[in-house]
């Protein structure tokens, strides 16, 4: 089984706090993944794991013939919105529902590492590339660069306990140096290039903080195990350390990016 009937309805439950809160932080990752891409007009480009469309519609305003899949229907409805005429479709990641060579550009922001199979994933994202096409696959940066891991570590704590021997998933599963490379090579992709990128959480107050920080799949999850009075307890903790006088929350972050093309 993939990972989209798991990930799906988590991301999906607070779909519009994604997008209106957290999705906006992610703006200088999705520039870079895309200029590592080399998205510019007349690019064929799949946004593997669009969520709400945000870096889909930067591709769209670069001129590119724009794909998309993600596991949340209610993501998806709002990346339709903001994109009605591109090509936009509920699939996993596992199985993408395109031919072979259909793409010359592939990006997966922050989604391999939700993915049941990462691997498998990875195979899937170079299979629908084009021979010299790109691959481009972010991660956040290890936890000591991410002050972000106070509230990851806080919902830990809260989400149900990992099957015996289960490989490392979540966010940091891919963030130490060579990981990513790793599981890129293991797909049949070899690594051209790696960069990172500072990308800032910041929310103007700590109820914009709350609401951000639990639509996304991981709170959900944690509420469905521990509930939610305990999930905004965790969240709030964590928001405490990063608020500064005028009540702007903020978690200053690494993420890195690799671009990959086919062996």
């Amino acid at each position: 089984m993939g990972s989209a009937s798991v990930q799906g309805p988590l991301w999906g439950a607070e779909a519009q706090a994604w997008s209106q809160l957290q999705e906006q932080n992610q703006l200088p990752l999705f520039g870079a993944a895309l200029d590592a891409a080399l998205v510019t007009t007349g690019t064929r480009v799949l946004d593997a794991g669009c969520g709400a469309g945000l870096a889909a519609v930067l591709a769209h305003l670069r001129g590119a013939e724009v794909s998309a899949i993600d596991a949340s229907v209610d993501l998806l409805e709002i990346a339709r919105q903001r994109l009605p005429h591109a090509d936009i479709r509920e699939a996993d990641l596992e199985d993408l529902p395109f031919a072979d060579d259909s793409f010359d550009a592939v990006i997966a922001v922050n989604s391999v590492f939700y993915a049941t199979d990462p691997i498998a994933a990875l195979r899937e994202l170079r299979r629908v590339v084009r021979p010299d096409g790109r691959v481009v696959v972010t991660s956040w940066g290890p936890a000591t660069q991410c002050e972000y891991a106070a509230v990851i570590r806080g919902l830990g704590a809260l989400l149900p306990p990992p099957p015996p021997d289960a490989p490392a998933r979540g966010p940091f599963a891919l963030a130490e140096p060579g990981a990513l490379e790793n599981v890129l090579d293991k797909a049949g992709l070899c690594t051209v290039e790696r960069g990172e990128v500072s990308c800032p959480n910041v929310f103007p107050n700590n109820s914009s903080a709350w609401r951000g920080s639990a639509s996304a799949g991981g709170a959900q999850l944690a509420m469905v195990h521990s509930g939610e009075a305990a999930v905004r307890t965790a969240i709030e903790e964590a928001n405490r350390a990063y608020t500064d006088s005028d009540g702007v929350v903020r978690y200053d972050n690494v993420f890195i990016w690799v671009t990959a093309v086919r062996q």
